[in-house]
């Protein structure tokens, strides 16, 4: 009887120690976190922010494993221009030509799959990000620990039917061309 009590509690811890700490998700905090975007012309580009509306990432034995978030495109603002030209270019970019916001105010990301770097909270993320009600698979690098997530992401705007300006769709162009790829910058606090 005692061997078998033996047994059955070398079992049980060795069954606690393999299982590890189950999944934590945590809120990201949507006051403190920024999303960035930067867009590419000819002629220059222009920056500017798009406000968080929901995330939350998950974690398994401190290591990323999933997360998601949501972007109210509603809130897209412009950080380089002033007044008449400000106004013009984020009422464009909510417009049809870009956003579509009045259509499709939130834009999402999901993650699908995260893979460790080999160094303590470096990542490479692959999820989905909709746009526009059109979902792409996204690939990109990011740092994460458990306070705060940063990455900066590459996307091809064409494979959301953003075709505005670009020289990939329509000729001549020329110094009104709207380069295809922008670039988000994500911080996440939590």
């Amino acid at each position: 009887m005692r061997k078998l009590f033996l047994i059955w509690a070398i079992a049980g811890i060795g069954s606690a120690l393999l299982a590890g700490n189950p999944p934590v998700e945590t809120k990201v905090n949507v006051e403190k976190s920024q999303i960035s975007w930067k867009g590419y012309k000819v002629t220059g580009q222009h920056h500017g922010k798009i406000a968080l509306k929901d995330g939350s990432l998950t974690w398994e034995n401190g290591m990323l494993t999933g997360g998601s978030f949501s972007m109210d495109m509603s809130s897209i603002s412009c950080e380089d221009l002033q007044g008449e030209w400000n106004d013009k270019l984020v009422g464009h970019l909510k417009s049809e030509d870009f956003f579509g916001v009045e259509k499709f105010p939130v834009s999402t990301f999901v993650i699908t799959q995260v893979v460790s770097r080999g160094t303590p909270g470096d990542y490479k993320i692959v999820g989905n990000l909709t746009i526009k009600g059109i979902t792409k698979e996204v690939r990109f690098m990011a740092k994460a620990d458990p306070n705060n997530a940063t990455a900066t992401m590459t996307i091809d705007r064409s494979e959301f039917n953003i075709r505005y300006g670009s020289g990939s769709f329509f000729e001549n162009l020329g110094d009104k061309t709207i380069y295809d790829e922008f670039d988000l910058e994500v911080n996440l606090t939590y």
